[in-house]
This record gives C-alpha cells, structure tokens and sequence, in this order.
C-alpha cells in the first residue's frame, strides 16, 4: 500500500499539475531513456541543462544572432560553478539570464568589393557590418 505523505505525493504531484495548469509541458522522467532520441534528448541524468531545448529557445529569442553567439551564450550558462558557493552561482546564472549575456564573436571575412578602377573599397571596422566608404581613387590638382 503506498504511503500518503511521500515527497512525490506532497511536493512533486501538486508542482507537475500547476506546471501543466500554467500551459507547460510535463514529462516524467522516471523511466529515461538517454541519447540524442532520448526523452529528454540528454546523454546521462549528470546533465541538468537540456542544451537543445536551450539553444532552440535562444534561436527563437534572438534571432539575429549568429550560431557563434548562441553557442558562447550557451557556453556561458552552462560553465562550471561548482567552486563557487550555491548561492553565488545561482545569483550569477539568475543575472545572466534576467540581464542577458554579452557575447563577442569575430567579424566575418567579407571580400573587398573591386571600386572605381578597379581600387578594392575600405571595409568598416566592427562586429561584421561590413560597412563600405566610397572615397574618390582620382588624384586632384
């Protein structure tokens, strides 16, 4: 005969039900099964952060970002804290994801377009934008 006050009964039950009152998906993963075809698409239960689901959500949530700048803000969240105390990595991950969090990228290699006669164009400098200034390649007298 089951217990009636078990933590599954008391705690997990009610917060599995109001997830699902409040329009999230639920999932039991008390039989996983892992790999990429896996329930939760994770390799072992050591993994807390469901990385595909969080790179599809940065997609949605950004998507102007280059795949570099989704895969360094993955990066990011999921460093290692386990020197930090609890409390202080929460709070980081906490501000990270409250705050955003900022990534640098290189800028792609964009071949000079030829100019007037021939004179390639200056690119601009920056994240890539790939500016170009016109300037005049005719001497003056």
């Amino acid at each position: 005969m089951p217990q009636a006050y078990t933590e599954d009964q008391l705690v997990e039950q009610p917060a599995v039900g109001l997830f699902a009152e409040l329009g999230w998906t639920t999932v039991s993963a008390l039989d996983e099964t892992f790999g990429a075809a896996g329930t939760l698409g994770r390799e072992t239960k050591g993994e807390v952060v469901l990385v595909s689901r969080l790179r599809a959500a940065l997609v949605r949530l950004n998507p102007t970002l280059p795949p570099e700048a989704i895969a360094a803000a993955i990066d990011e969240l999921t460093r290692d804290r386990s020197a930090m105390g609890l409390p202080a990595a929460n709070r980081e991950v906490y501000t990270l994801i409250k705050d955003g969090i900022r990534v640098s990228i290189a800028s792609p290699e964009v071949p000079p377009s030829p100019g007037p006669a021939g004179h390639p164009l200056p690119l601009g400098e920056g994240r890539g934008e790939g500016r170009a200034a016109l300037r005049d390649n005719q001497d003056h007298k």
